[in-house]
């Protein structure tokens, strides 16, 4: 080291050249590299390092950078330490430790290094503190050593009140040492039957791997790793393996035992005994069988309460639907029945009008569906099938055209947007009817009377990312959209758009089954319903059909056909004045009855 000393520049340091250093740096140093103990000298506020050989040996990896560097620079990892030590000696103070663990980056690896450190402050010219000299005495090794002792002591207490309570029990299957040199075991004869050693082998050069080769092969990884974690950590050995038979079963045992090092910390011998657990691990399995079954019975029961109870929940969900419907209906069939009544007394008055017929004929159409629909309503209580057919989707709007402008009124703009040629779909008409009805009367709601409700339709193909987690395959579908121009909902608003009951108009103005019934109407037909809608934006709601590629259903004729009567009597039986009034008058202007 002095060799390096001497040709290191110093200049580019504040100690400045060798040929300047004061008396007492000179005196510092050369009784520095006399000494064979690990000795370095921080010299000013910096600290800057100056060390001999035995200390260049502690550094590893970091000699020879640690030479004239300032000890924080030198020493990163442990700068905060270093720093108290100059700034305690500098102004006279002593410090030592014992055993002192600290991190260090020796050999570009963190590694714990246990130190014994002594700091004393060293005079300068002056007599003032202008440096430290550090004694660095490690004692890694010894301080590794000694906690492997105690470990080992604790392991073997531990063994000695194994081997106890195996030998009261019976279960012990005998003791066994390992020399680790000379990778020889030595056992009494209860481990040499365990492992079926030869009977003429000797019971102390009993070889090692021939008790290997009797491990189950899934239990030999752990029991290396076990083993070897106990040498390099001095911590007890306990392992649980299976041991193959002569007849070839296994049987399960405990390994149990711990290392001995010699004065050099080196492991030399490994005692240990081996105990029978077989019972206790078939005992175990069984138990974890049970468990494991408890546990699957009970998941099944949870689910199948779950399920039961979320069938409550649909089937109370349908009982309100339809006590709802089922009380309406009557009532609504009177009211279409009168509304029919007078339309068919209308155009018997205004016969040889064309615009009159013409419209009473849209109107009786509308009528026909309108109880159509009803009788729909009193069956999607019952759960009934739906009747679908192959349509476009430009016929079934002109024929709803007329009916939303009027249930939308006059303040509502309707913009249609429908391609020339879009695919069939297969479909219940009257349910999409009704849908879209539904759809646009929302959107007026939305829109409070005012504003432009856009019904578009678009022939599109769907991919699998799409189609995923939507209970849809990838294909050809065509999308139906109800877009209006309203003020849109709040995300918390969203996410239970689709729940039956759920409304956010007041009471008497909505029964929150709109959206519900079309969302199981979209899903009967296999198809696919989301929204879109953000707070001030507007609402759209976009149903996806699959694309039949059947021709379109030919609609059916009305027979216009009337039978007349002679002179029998006619009694009408109708609860309701109305009903009964239109239905008396009709038969009389329809028939000689």
């Amino acid at each position: 080291m002095a060799g390096r000393i001497r040709a290191f520049d110093w200049s580019l340091t504040e100690l400045g050249a060798i040929e300047t250093w004061s008396t007492s740096l000179r005196s510092t140093v050369q009784l520095l590299l006399a000494s064979p103990m690990p000795l370095v000298v921080l010299w000013g506020k910096p600290g800057y390092m100056i060390y001999n050989d035995a200390y260049s040996l502690f550094a590893g990896g970091r000699h020879p950078y640690l030479l004239g560097s300032p000890v924080e620079l030198g020493w990163p990892e442990i700068a905060e330490f270093n720093r108290k030590v100059v700034d305690a000696c500098l102004v006279g103070g002593t410090l030592s430790f014992h055993n002192k663990e600290l991190v260090l980056l020796r050999n570009g690896q963190p590694e714990s290094v246990w130190m014994d450190l002594y700091y004393s402050p060293v005079a300068g010219d002056d007599q003032a503190p202008a440096g430290v000299m550090a004694i660095v005495v490690e004692t890694t090794a010894h301080v590794i050593s000694e906690r492997r002792r105690k470990n080992a002591e604790l392991a073997w207490r531990a063994a000695n009140e194994r081997v106890e309570l195996a030998l009261n029990a019976g279960a012990l299957l005998g003791s066994f040492v390992l020399d680790i040199k000379a990778n020889l075991l030595s056992g009494d004869e209860r481990f040499a039957r365990t492992f079926s050693y030869p009977l003429e082998q000797p019971l102390d050069q009993l070889a090692p791997d021939f008790a290997r080769d009797r491990i189950h092969p899934d239990d030999l990884e752990e029991v290396n790793r076990l083993f070897a974690h106990s040498l390099q950590h001095g911590s007890p050995y306990n392992a649980e393996f299976r041991v193959r038979y002569p007849d070839g079963s296994y049987r399960w045992v405990l390994a149990s035992g711990c290392c001995e090092y010699d004065d050099q910390g080196e492991p030399f011998r490994f005692p240990g005994i081996l105990i029978d657990i077989h019972e206790r691990k078939i005992a175990e399995a069984s138990l974890l069988k049970l468990t494991r079954n408890l546990e699957q019975r009970i998941a099944d029961e949870v689910q199948a309460r779950l399920a039961a109870e979320e069938q409550l929940r649909q089937s109370q969900k349908l009982e309100a639907i339809g006590g709802l419907t089922g009380g309406v209906a009557h009532d609504f069939n009177n009211l279409l029945q009168v509304i029919a009544g007078n339309l068919h007394l209308l155009a018997r008055h205004e016969p040889d009008n064309p615009n009159v017929q013409r419209r009473v004929s849209a109107a009786i159409a509308a009528v026909e569906r309108g109880a159509k629909l009803s009788s729909q309503l009193l069956a999607f209580a019952r759960r009934q099938p739906l009747s679908p057919a192959v349509y476009s989707p430009r016929l079934i709007y002109e024929g709803l055209g007329e009916l939303l402008q009027r249930a939308l009124g006059e303040t509502i703009r309707i913009d249609v947007q429908l391609p020339n040629d879009p695919w069939h779909i297969h479909v219940d008409r009257n349910q999409l009817e009704n849908a879209v009805l539904n759809l646009a009367i929302n959107a007026r709601d939305a829109m409070k009377g005012e504003g432009t409700i856009c019904i578009s339709g678009e022939n599109i193909t769907l991919d699998r990312r799409f189609c995923a987690g939507k209970g849809i395959t990838a294909g050809d579908y065509v999308r139906l959209a109800v877009t209006d121009t309203g003020e849109g909902m709040a995300p918390e608003v969203l996410k239970q758009a689709f729940e039956p009951f759920f409304t956010t108009k007041a009471a008497g103005h909505g029964t929150g089954l709109g959206l519900s019934m079309v969302f199981g109407f979209v899903k009967q037909s296999g198809g696919h319903v989301e929204i879109a809608s953000n707070a001030g934006q507007g609402t759209t709601v976009q149903m996806y059909f699959p694309r039949s590629t059947l021709p379109q259903t030919p609609e059916s004729p009305i027979n216009g056909a009337q039978q007349t009567g002679g002179q029998e009597t006619i009694l009408v039986v109708e609860d309701d004045e109305e009903v009964r009034a239109a239905a008396v008058e009709l038969l009389q202007q329809a028939t000689t009855y």
